[in-house]
């Protein structure tokens, strides 16, 4: 306890009041600090924007390609990103818990690519997510596929036990092989998730009308990578999301699979916090693979 002797009265009071400062992000200013604190860990504070490595992919296609082995594919491109979107068996067995990088916690799965693949269950209990010191959760919503109705209550379900801890949770935005990659589509299925309590959405680059996906979505939008292309291309997508309003991008198979993982993760960087073309972002690219 404090010696009660000597108390002396306060008298600086001037001066412009206390802030605890800003973060340039839209969506956050009715959030709880722990809630704020954890985003911090995924967005660079200074531009709002994330690098998030993506190699999830396991929990429903095991060991694709260029995840064979994540200790030697993940763990040297790890420095480089600002998070990692992983399920909490390959961060148990795999990420040094001194990586220091924000964790996406993929919350969600059960059916392997054999199977119906909107049929999804919560998997990760709330109490792990805060073992795990995560971040975040991810889970995926099937907006318009035959499971919607199910996803969409697992996500609230997450949504309330992760407001209740203040860990922010991803509602990740599913594509089925017959629905229509558009605008109209995408700007359907970020803004049910976000008007349901998602904090931040994973979604699809469309090259068509793309800011009023992001513009009509109350949250920040992250972009996928998507399916493997070539550098350039990838770059390119990049460099459009974030001009229309991305806060960020989520590149899996587009790094690691790539002939050069560290220098395409390092150009994607360039793109996403440095502003770079992608010709520019592409140049670095073959600068650091030469």
């Amino acid at each position: 306890m404090a010696d009660l002797d000597d108390l002396r009265e306060g008298t600086d009071f001037s001066g412009v009041s206390a802030s605890s400062g800003s973060f340039p992000l839209k969506g956050l200013s009715g959030q709880d600090w722990g809630m704020r604190s954890r985003f911090s860990r995924i967005f660079d504070p200074e531009d709002g924007r994330t690098v998030m490595l993506a190699f999830d992919h396991g929990y429903f296609q095991g060991p694709t390609s260029g995840l064979e082995r994540l200790d030697r594919s993940i763990v040297p491109l790890a420095p480089q990103a600002d998070a990692l979107m992983c399920t909490r068996g390959a961060l148990r067995t795999t990420i040094p818990a001194t990586s220091g990088k924000g964790i996406v916690l993929r919350a969600s799965g059960g059916p392997s690519v054999l199977k119906e693949l909107s049929d999804e269950e919560i998997t990760v209990n709330i109490d792990d997510a805060v073992r795990l010191d995560a971040a975040a959760m991810a889970i995926q919503v099937f907006i318009g596929g035959e499971h919607e109705t199910k996803s969409i209550k697992n996500m609230s379900t997450l949504v309330d036990q992760g407001q209740a801890a203040g860990i922010p949770v991803l509602g990740v935005t599913a594509v089925g092989k017959e629905m229509v990659r558009d605008a109209r589509y995408f700007r359907l299925a970020t803004r049910i998730p976000a008007e349901l309590g998602a904090h931040f959405i994973k979604t699809y680059y469309v090259e068509k009308d793309f800011e009023t996906v992001t513009s009509a979505c109350p949250v920040p939008i992250i972009v996928a990578g998507g399916k493997k292309v070539p550098e350039l291309d990838a770059l390119t997508m990049a460099y459009r999301a974030i001009d229309e309003g991305a806060a960020g991008v989520d590149m899996g198979r587009n790094v690691f699979q790539s002939e050069n993982p560290a220098a395409m993760l390092s150009a994607v960087r360039a793109v996403v916090h440095d502003g770079a073309t992608p010709a520019d972002a592409y140049a670095l690219y073959q600068e650091l693979s030469s």
